[in-house]
């Protein structure tokens, strides 16, 4: 038996609780792993919650995040012992996920944990910090660099645009952030911004072409914001688009595209290719240290999760939530 978030939606309604779960019922897996930390994301959220039809089939355990101790394997990549890391893939929608004690997962969705991160940083970072890390790959690889220009970030107060300028801040690039929660200036400045923007700049409709500021855009808002991002990114100009806590639609028109030659990148984290994952977890290995988990994040036990969670969605949480699950 083992401790759980559990989800059900039934004759009595839909509702999360903690509760404990026999072994047996863990889904089908050639890895079992004793979950050592998770954490909440916004995904969490909407799943715990049911503010949004995240979670496709009950029972469900949340949690698109966990680090673990593998405990049994059937995999030649994974031996009793070793630790792993997992983001995404659908875990904590369609199959159980890390808010437990226990997992038992696919070995193709797991990587090992990288080397100088522990399995709390891991998930201070989650699946939001490695989010971030692809926007940043992307504007890279694009060719994006520091001396073409400011960078925006919007939804900066949130794990993912947290990340994004401290990683933008820590490759040299002059980051401007966008929020609605301009108390939230200093922490931002901590993080390596140089200006704040008030959202409502961005939020409302505007022109398809403005003046040119952006020579990159990591967005984690969608809808209006990112079109306007997009009309006022400067000429061969980069967007990373990876959020849409303002909405799925996109407001815009071709011109940036056709007549500035900017290009919109998107980037999906859930079905990331292995090797892009290694790529990007690698990379924040290398460029984070212990003061940019403890700046970004905090930690909560399995009891705090369900409510964290509404807290999460009222706006009310800054940062990165860590879950600890194993003492």
């Amino acid at each position: 038996m083992f401790k759980a978030i559990l989800i059900n939606k039934d004759d009595q309604g839909y509702r999360a609780e903690l509760t404990t779960v026999d072994e047996q019922q863990l889904p089908a897996g050639d890895v079992t792993v004793k979950v050592l930390t998770s954490t909440l994301n916004y995904k969490d959220g909407l799943a715990i919650t049911g503010k949004a039809p995240v979670v496709r089939a009950f029972p469900m355990v949340p949690g698109i995040d966990l680090v673990g101790e593998v405990l049994q394997s059937d995999s030649s990549r994974f031996q009793v012992g070793d630790k792993v890391l997992l983001n995404g893939f659908g875990v904590g929608e369609g199959h159980w996920g890390g808010l437990a004690e226990k997992a038992r997962l696919k070995s193709d969705w797991l990587i090992p944990l990288p080397k100088g991160i522990s399995p709390a940083q891991a998930m201070g970072v989650g699946t939001a910090g490695y989010t971030a890390m692809l926007c940043v790959l992307a504007l890279q690889k694009h060719g994006v660099t520091p001396e073409q220009g400011e960078i925006l970030v919007t939804g900066a107060n949130g794990g993912v645009g947290s990340y994004a300028v401290r990683l933008l801040s820590k490759l040299g690039f002059n980051v401007v952030a966008a929020t609605g929660r301009p108390e939230e200036s200093d922490y931002l400045k901590k993080l390596g911004a140089t200006d704040i923007l008030a959202r409502e700049q961005l939020s409302a409709p505007g022109k398809p072409l403005q003046k040119e500021r952006w020579a990159g855009v990591v967005d984690c808002v969608g809808s209006h914001t990112l079109a306007n991002a997009c009309a006022s990114t400067r000429y061969g100009g980069a967007v990373a688009a990876c959020g849409l806590a303002q909405g799925m639609d996109f407001p815009s028109s071709v011109a940036p595209f056709i007549l500035r030659g900017v290009v919109l990148y998107g980037i999906d984290s859930v079905m990331r290719p292995l090797a892009d994952r290694i790529e990007a977890w690698q990379r924040l290995s290398e460029l984070l240290t212990a003061e940019d988990f403890d700046t970004i994040s905090h930690v909560i036990s399995l009891e705090q999760v369900i409510s964290t969670a509404n807290d999460l969605l009222q706006g009310k949480v800054r940062g990165r939530v860590i879950v600890k699950v194993a003492e």
